[in-house]
C-alpha cells in the first residue's frame, strides 16, 4: 500500500506542475480531466501525509523514552500516534478501493408497480416521492422522463432522471424488489395487505462513448398520447415508442408535446437500459465467482420491506432495520445509504484481501 501511496504523491506533484502552466486551459477537455484527477488525489495524499507524520511522532516518542523522566509522557504520545495511524490506515485502504467509473453519473430511476394492483401503484407513487425528496436534500435536479399513472393515483410505471454529482454512487443499491405491508386506503376492514414494486437504477450513458445504437436495430412508432394534457393531447401523434430489436427493450415517452423531444428522451432511456443490461450481465458473471450481498444486479431479488403498522424499514441484504419509516418515506435516506455503501466497501476490502 505504501508504494501505491508514494506513487500517488508523486503524481500529485506532477499534476500541480501541469496545472500551473500558463497555457493549460487551451485544451479544456484535458484541463477538466487534470483538475478532476487532482481533486481525487489531493485528499488521499493529504491523509497519507498525516499518516507519515503520525509515524514520525512514534519514532520521536521512542527516542524520548530513553530519558527516564520523559518515559511516561513519551509512551502516552506513542500510543496516541499509533491509534491515529490505525484509524488513518483503515481510511487510506477505503480511499484506495477501485472506483466505480459510473459513480459520478446522473441516473435514470425506474419504478414499476408489481403485485398488489392499485395499492402497488400507490406505493410506487410513495417511492417516487421518497426518492424525489432525497434528491431535493442532495440539491439534485429531478426530471420526469415517462409516467403511466394509475386510476386511483400513483403509477403503473414512472421513469425519472436525477441530475447531480454522485447520484449513481448514492442510489445504485436501490435496484430490486421493494415490498410494503400496510392497510390500504381502500380497505374497509383494516386488514394489512402486502404489495410490491420493482426499482431499477441505471447510470446515464454518454451519448457517444458508452452505447452504440445502430439505427437499423431500432423500430420507432408514433401514436397519440393518452391521459392528462388538455385539448392538445389527442390531436397529434406526439407520443413515441422505440423498440430495440436485438434485445427486445421497449421505451415509450409521451410526456412532452413535441414528438422530437419525446424521441430524444426515449433514446436516452434506451441507451441507459442497454448499458444497464450489459452491466448486470457483467455483475452476474462476477457473482458466479464471488458472492456479493449487494449490487448483484438481480432485479427479482426482494431487497427491502416497508412495514407501516410497525413503523419500520428492513433491508434484507445487510439485515438493517430502522424504526423511522415516516422519516425514510420523507426522503431521509442517509442512514440507509451510508450503511449500504459501508457494507459494499467492506466486501471490496475482503475481496482484495483474498486476492492478495
Amino acid at each position: 500500500m505504501q508504494a501505491k501511496l508514494d506513487q500517488l504523491t508523486q503524481r500529485l506533484v506532477e499534476l500541480d506542475g501541469l496545472l500551473s502552466q500558463g497555457d493549460v486551459t487551451r485544451d479544456l477537455d484535458n484541463y477538466r480531466k487534470l483538475t478532476r484527477e487532482h481533486a481525487e488525489l489531493a485528499p488521499v495524499v493529504a491523509q497519507y501525509q498525516q499518516y507519515r507524520q503520525a509515524h514520525n511522532d512514534v519514532t520521536a516518542a521512542q527516542e524520548m523514552a530513553s530519558d527516564p523522566e520523559m518515559r511516561d509522557f513519551a509512551e502516552a504520545e506513542a500510543a496516541d500516534a499509533r491509534t491515529r495511524m490505525d484509524d488513518m490506515e483503515a481510511s487510506l485502504q477505503r480511499m484506495l478501493l477501485p472506483r466505480d467509473p459510473n459513480d459520478e453519473r446522473n441516473i435514470y430511476l425506474e419504478i414499476r408497480a408489481g403485485t398488489g394492483g392499485d395499492e402497488s401503484a400507490l406505493f410506487a407513487g410513495d417511492l417516487l416521492r421518497m426518492y424525489t425528496r432525497y434528491a431535493e436534500r442532495q440539491r439534485w435536479q429531478v426530471e420526469i422522463m415517462s409516467a403511466s399513472e394509475s386510476d386511483l393515483g400513483g403509477y403503473k410505471e414512472v421513469i425519472v432522471r436525477l441530475i447531480g454529482q454522485g447520484a449513481y454512487s448514492r442510489l445504485k443499491f436501490e435496484s430490486g424488489g421493494h415490498r410494503v405491508q400496510r392497510v390500504p386506503a381502500t380497505e374497509t376492514q383494516g386488514r394489512i395487505h402486502t404489495s410490491a414494486c420493482t426499482v431499477a437504477v441505471m447510470p446515464e450513458a454518454d451519448d457517444v462513448a458508452d452505447v452504440e445504437i445502430n439505427p437499423a436495430d431500432i423500430r420507432i412508432d408514433t401514436f397519440r398520447a393518452s391521459g392528462a394534457g388538455g385539448q392538445h393531447v389527442n390531436k397529434t401523434d406526439s407520443a413515441v415508442r422505440i423498440t430495440h430489436l436485438p434485445t427486445g427493450i421497449v421505451v415509450e415517452c409521451q410526456d412532452d408535446r413535441s414528438q422530437h423531444r419525446n424521441k430524444d428522451k426515449a433514446l436516452k432511456v434506451l441507451a441507459a437500459r442497454i448499458k444497464d443490461a450489459q452491466m448486470r450481465a457483467q455483475q452476474a458473471k462476477e457473482a458466479a465467482t464471488r458472492k456479493s450481498l449487494i449490487g448483484s444486479g438481480d432485479r427479482s431479488e426482494r431487497i427491502r420491506t416497508y412495514n407501516f403498522p410497525q413503523g419500520r424499514m428492513t433491508d434484507h441484504r445487510i439485515n438493517l432495520t430502522l424504526y423511522k419509516l415516516e422519516y425514510i418515506m420523507d426522503g431521509d435516506l442517509d442512514d440507509l445509504v451510508n450503511a449500504l455503501v459501508t457494507e459494499h466497501q467492506a466486501e471490496l476490502l475482503a475481496s482484495l484481501g483474498e486476492a492478495a
